[in-house]
């Protein structure tokens, strides 16, 4: 199970500060709740740029607060040619040392290339996303095959499995027999359980391979399954019940 870290200033509870220490702060509480069930985090990385100069250091400041044992996942969907990819692969995998980016492949293998060239990081390239725009592109029926296939197909070539993952929507977890077909030994990360409507165990049965194969992320569903004082323990309740729903399916990466 992975945590999404998309900490909302608005969203805060009473007691925190509104800015980048009350940012820190609620972090902080989240991590120390969920880590006995969380095998990574996964920071969406618009959360923290929008504030600026002050949203980077509490980037920084929460990859800092992670466990030495879990993946760090900076979700900044990055993509761009060829040395511009190069620098935002520094940024996330050198200057941030996150151990994962989300990358969108549109730009084709010079947006994605540089991310690969480093060693001990995962890539994880877009592949079917939750969202409803999904199908302007991705299923639209126009394309034959779809075009997230097609995508699936080709990016799998540009990697391995141990510096390559895929983004598949909880939402379509109807397609992830498909998928398998395509990237059968691939780790994918799903996110969508909780507020976007994802089920975990419908993701489990359509999903998992014999290595598990899956790092099942909930986001708002956990930091903001409450906004009262027990506001933690409430947190680490609900990634206990993710965790234990996915617990016969998954191993960790």
């Amino acid at each position: 199970m992975c945590v999404g870290l998309d900490t909302d200033i608005a969203r805060l509870p009473d007691g925190f500060s509104k800015d980048y220490r009350g940012i820190i702060d609620f972090n902080r509480e989240i991590v120390n709740a969920t880590k006995d069930y969380a095998v990574a985090y996964k920071l969406n990385t618009a959360f923290y740029e929008q504030l600026g100069k002050d949203g980077w250091k509490a980037l920084e400041k929460t990859r800092d607060l992670l466990p030495s044992d879990v993946l760090s996942i900076a979700d900044a969907k990055r993509g761009d040619i060829g040395n511009t990819s190069k620098m935002y692969a520094k940024a996330f995998f050198e200057t941030l040392n996150f151990d994962a980016v989300t990358v969108a492949p549109y730009m084709g293998i010079d947006s994605v290339e540089p991310f690969l060239e480093f060693n001990n990081k995962y890539t994880i390239v877009l592949g079917l996303t939750s969202n409803k725009g999904s199908q302007n592109f991705q299923t639209n029926p126009l394309y034959k095959p779809s075009l997230y296939k097609t995508v699936l197909h080709t990016v799998k070539g540009w990697g391995s499995i141990d510096n390559l993952m895929f983004v598949v929507g909880a939402t379509k977890a109807d397609s992830l027999k498909e998928i398998r077909e395509i990237i059968p030994d691939h780790f994918l990360l799903i996110p969508g359980v909780g507020a976007q409507g994802g089920n975990a165990t419908e993701v489990c049965e359509n999903g998992k391979n014999s290595n598990g194969g899956l790092l099942i992320n909930s986001s708002r569903g956990i930091i903001y399954a409450s906004s009262e004082k027990n506001f933690a323990d409430v947190a680490r309740q609900k990634a206990k019940e993710i965790a234990l729903e996915t617990k016969p399916h998954t191993q960790h990466l």
